[in-house]
């Protein structure tokens, strides 16, 4: 029986009183009919767009993706691959006339298939032992680039002896010797480096093309005269303790000789060549060991290697960056104020927005998200979304307005009524301006007084924006107004704006959260005696923060929170950032100074009523900080309670049926101190 699942509020329906939930509102089960448009993938002549249709499959409680396609004006929307396997990563051939792709269909594991777009039969490409990624034709269409990992059989210190025939022994040790062992998600890291293989398009052997133990991932690109691949790594003698260090190198597809490109303390990635091959475009920025650094987006010249900073002057982080459609101008992505923006950029710097509505790929939080694809004529396709729907499929091209092309959810949600968002701005400590957005009950009536959820987002070098969110809108739906913001630290803003927290998060931050609350509070229809406050990950730590500041709440929850800074830093899967960059010194060398930024530093001020939860197998935020809290708040007998999720890592909203148990017991929680 399993151990420390401490309390089970609710599942499967909401908790509002004792009252039936309004079917015209958005309702938990609701979850499992949404769909969301992402990986957008738009044909070379620029006629048809190959997306991943993601829905949520009730019976094996898992998202599943298919492919689809719809051409540029929004007709013969269709699915391309669909039933009860997922289908990921489609990728055109150069010529239009093949579509590569990723599934694990035939009880097989992730394998690389193609498929002919004018018969629609398909091929099984691959027999691999792990999953392939960074999928990239060649320019004559002739091969397929992809990373994956290749296995090693790790560290061995003793041979064991022989055991006699038919005895059944312990599972042999497991030697670690990485300071990278296990990741959130991955589990404990299987032994191996992450290389380049060459795969020729009509099936055969996979050749490894990269060698060495290091690791080569992320997005690639052919030269156009297909003899070398020019991709990011880590290839330095410390990679293991400078991870950000990473390069370009080019490698030679027959020899596999590699040559490196870029050599500065700092990350380089993300290339792709010009059309006319003389000039590789990519991402990175100079490591100064700050918590928050804008990703800039250069060039290099082929012939001599001169590279040029092309967003210099630019306070925003790129995302993204491809050529759009010739050789003098690229189309990149970023944030700004909350929301994506698809923009050109010219060799001289100048920046234009051209689409502001990108995202909705995320749907359990309001985060920033969403990417687009490049025609060989520069025309784009992009996933689209609003505050009231998650990703759609748009297109357009330079110099006309972009077309919404699909409406995965009007089914659902053109039926209900939903929490209506608002922008507000307010000014906190500092004279800082902060930015948020006010999610209001359906049917809202502002003569009345309503509870409030200050919900607060991770990172904590992330941002909230007018999008579609499963958890603002369910607590909205149970009567609630919600406030979520994008407090300093927050990204989208610069990078001065950001790094408001550098080496002292959490801080002011708490001050622009609490600024906030008194903002909404000032327009009346807020009751000031039913405030509560939640948020996860970065927002788990604000969470924990707040209510060792103040009596101001009637109740919180703490999501996936650090709750200690020495534990976090020595157990999670980032103990390579946490000294260094959000922290000057390691952690015995300044003990004062992580445990003064420790939530559990400030146990012995809570007074208010504190639920925990956090997915048993996060390593993140490993389930022993939750577990330090809980014990502390039981110890000084705190009302409170330890939801663990059972087979989740940090990403505890990842399958459906646990989204809606996230929300379900933060909501019964709240309710036993809400007024009626």
């Amino acid at each position: 029986m399993r151990s420390l699942i401490l309390i089970l509020l609710t599942f499967g329906s909401m908790a509002i009183a004792a009252d039936e939930p309004n079917k015209n509102h958005f309702l938990n089960t609701d979850v499992f009919q949404l769909e969301m448009a992402a990986d957008p993938q738009i044909s070379p002549d620029g006629s048809r767009i190959a997306y991943a249709r993601r829905s949520n499959d009730i019976m094996t409680d898992r998202t599943r993706s298919n492919i689809w396609i719809v051409d540029a004006q929004g007709g013969q929307h269709r699915p391309l691959m669909s039933g009860t396997d997922s289908y990921t990563s489609p990728r055109w051939s150069p010529d239009g006339t093949r579509l590569a792709y990723v599934s694990s269909a035939e009880g097989r594991g992730p394998e690389l298939y193609v498929r002919w777009m004018q018969s629609g039969q398909t091929a099984l490409l691959s027999n691999l032992p792990t999953s392939p990624s960074s999928i990239t034709w060649s320019p004559d269409g002739t091969q397929i680039a992809f990373s994956a990992l290749v296995k090693s059989e790790g560290t061995k210190l003793a041979k064991a002896p022989a055991k006699p025939e038919g005895a059944e022994w312990a599972p042999p040790v497991i030697v670690i010797d990485k300071i990278y062992y296990r990741g959130d998600g991955r589990g404990y890291i299987e032994p191996g480096y992450s290389h380049v293989f060459v795969i020729p398009a009509d099936g055969g052997t996979p050749r490894q093309v990269t060698s060495g133990d290091f690791n080569h991932t992320g997005q690639m690109t052919w030269s156009p005269d297909g003899e070398n691949i020019v991709l990011s790594a880590n290839r330095n003698d410390d990679w293991e303790y400078k991870t950000r260090n990473t390069g370009l190198w080019s490698v030679n597809v027959a020899s596999g000789e590699m040559r490196q490109l870029t050599d500065r303390d700092g990350p380089d990635s993300s290339p792709v060549y010009s059309p006319d091959g003389s000039k590789i475009a990519y991402l990175g920025y100079d490591d100064k060991l700050m918590g928050y650094h804008n990703n800039n987006a250069y060039v290099m010249d082929v012939s001599d290697g001169s590279i040029e900073e092309l967003t210099t002057e630019f306070d925003r982080s790129v995302n993204a960056v491809q050529w759009a459609g010739s050789s003098s101008r690229l189309y990149i992505s970023y944030d700004d104020r909350g929301v994506r923006h698809i923009a050109t950029l010219s060799m001289a710097g100048r920046i234009d927005s051209i689409a502001d509505d990108v995202g909705g790929t995320g749907v359990s939080r309001p985060y920033t998200g969403g990417g687009f694809s490049v025609a060989n004529n520069g025309a784009y396709a992009y996933s689209a979304g609003t505050p009231y729907r998650p990703a759609d499929i748009a297109a357009g091209r330079r110099g006309d307005s972009a077309n919404k092309l699909t409406n995965l959810n009007d089914d659902l949600l053109a039926h209900k009524t939903l929490g209506e968002v608002e922008e507000i701005t307010w000014t906190s400590v500092g004279g800082l301006e902060v930015q948020g957005w006010i999610v209001r009950p359906p049917d809202f009536d502002p003569e009345k007084q309503y509870p409030l959820i200050l919900e607060i987002h991770g990172g904590p070098f992330a941002a909230y924006g007018p999008a579609f969110s499963v958890e603002t809108q369910l607590y909205a739906a149970a009567g609630y107004v919600v406030l979520y913001t994008n407090p300093r630290g927050s990204t989208s803003y610069g990078d001065a704006f950001a790094n408001e927290i550098h080496h002292n998060y959490p801080g002011q931050d708490y001050d622009d959260l609490i600024a906030g609350v008194d903002a909404v509070i000032a327009r009346g229809y807020v009751d000031e005696e039913q405030l509560f406050v939640t948020g996860g990950s970065g927002g788990g730590v604000l969470s924990a923060w707040i209510v060792g500041k103040t009596d101001k709440f009637a109740a919180a929850v703490v999501a996936k929170p650090v709750i200690n800074w020495t534990s976090e830093a020595l157990y999670s899967d980032i103990s390579r950032t946490v000294p260094g960059y959000w922290f000057e010194k390691l952690p015995w060398e300044d003990p004062e100074e992580y445990w003064r930024r420790s939530p559990l530093s400030l146990v012995g001020n809570v007074n208010t009523p504190t639920m925990l939860i956090t997915g048993e197998n996060d390593y993140r935020t490993p389930m022993p900080e939750s577990e330090q809290y809980y014990q502390a708040l039981k110890l000084r007998k705190i009302d409170s309670a330890l939801v663990r999720v059972p087979e989740s890592s940090h990403g505890i909203a990842s399958r459906p049926s646990n989204q809606i148990a996230k929300v379900d017991n933060i909501l019964a929680w709240f309710e036993k101190y809400r007024k009626e």
